[in-house]
């Protein structure tokens, strides 16, 4: 049985309170986070997890997130405690080798990798979550999808901004300007995040941030933390490249067809604007990408070029994860949550 999606009060500003775990890894580190001084989860045993499984997941995510805004009644100086990078080292680890295996082919040419995103597939390619909620989606379906995005949404391009201290020139230029946009061009109710924000509201959910942490699915939690690896390590500032690309070149078309489903789907403006925003400015940016901050970065660092081809392929392998599991459940008419929504 559900219940209504209610919000507790709670300051916009304050910091979510800590998940609840999802394995023996995850409960570990929550339970240093909150101070009773359980030992930690060792290398072996986390070698051992599953690297898209959702006990590594959530460990990394909330170890990432403490780079953000942190967590209710967590020591903020646990931020940069030795033994707890120990842990989101081998973590981090396990799920690079599985990226490296698993979703890049190990090429180097970019300018492939990119036309390829360019390609929009002649209709839907049986990933495509978008395609089905432009076709068939029903409400309950585009709360849940607008619920799971909210981990990336609510901190829409923080995590791309690790990289811009890493760029130079050209590169670090065009970055800036997409990221000015992205955080509304020097206007706060224009903000991505905050746009999101609306969206959601419009849509009867919580938006207080982190808010559906705990009923994400795995694929859901891996997309993010991905952005959180490549942007919080220097080494993989091209991987970092590769994956805004793909978002950036492949939003225009989705957006479009989410702000569809939206209508149809008899959503209020606010949720529609989030999306229709997306195609008009996300149109722009693909160019600038393409050619300002891939160009200038491989114009200064041609070594870089596998790192960018692994970015931009990891991220459609992890979105073609999620897009599976969203769809095998609402296929069958059931949830894809780990815990359905209450009604708005």
């Amino acid at each position: 049985m559900t219940t209504p999606d209610t919000a507790t009060p709670r300051n916009p500003a304050s910091p979510p309170g800590l998940p609840r775990a999802r394995g023996p890894l995850s409960e570990s580190v929550l339970a240093v986070l909150a101070g009773d001084g359980t030992p930690l989860p060792g290398a072996v045993a986390i070698r051992r997890s599953a690297p898209y499984g959702d006990d590594l997941h959530l460990l990394l995510y909330v170890l990432y997130e403490l780079h953000y805004r942190g967590f209710a009644g967590v020591d903020e100086r646990l931020e940069w405690n030795p033994a707890l990078l120990g842990v989101r080292a081998a973590a981090e680890g396990v799920f690079l080798d599985a990226l490296r295996r698993d979703g890049g082919s190990g090429g180097k040419d970019v300018a492939e990798a990119v036309d390829a995103l360019q390609l929009e597939p002649v209709g839907d390619d049986g990933h495509s979550v978008s395609h089905h909620l432009q076709r068939e989606g029903e409400l309950w379906q585009l709360r849940e999808y607008a619920a799971v995005r909210s981990l990336y949404h609510l901190k829409e391009a923080d995590p791309h901004l690790w990289v811009v201290p890493r760029l130079r020139g050209r590169a670090k230029a065009a970055m800036v300007a997409v990221e000015f946009d992205e955080f509304g061009a020097g206007r706060a109710e224009d903000v991505h995040a905050q746009l999101f924000a609306n969206l959601m509201t419009d849509l009867g959910l919580d938006a207080r941030y982190g808010r559906y942490l705990d009923t994400a699915p795995a694929q859901a939690l891996a997309t993010v933390n991905m952005m959180s690896l490549f942007g919080l390590h220097r080494l993989l500032r091209g991987a970092l490249v590769g994956h805004f690309a793909t978002v950036e070149i492949t939003s225009p078309p989705g957006s479009r067809r989410l702000a569809q489903a939206l209508r149809r789907a008899g959503a209020g403006p606010a949720a529609q604007r989030f999306y229709d925003e997306h195609v008009e400015a996300d149109a722009v940016h693909e160019q600038v990408v393409r050619h300002e901050v891939i160009g200038g970065l491989l114009e200064d660092e041609p070594g870089l070029a596998a790192d960018v081809v692994l970015g931009i392929e990891a991220t459609g392998h992890l979105e073609n994860l999620l897009g599976d599991h969203l769809l095998a459940a609402w296929r069958e008419g059931r949830s894809a949550l780990r815990t359905p929504l209450g009604q708005p």
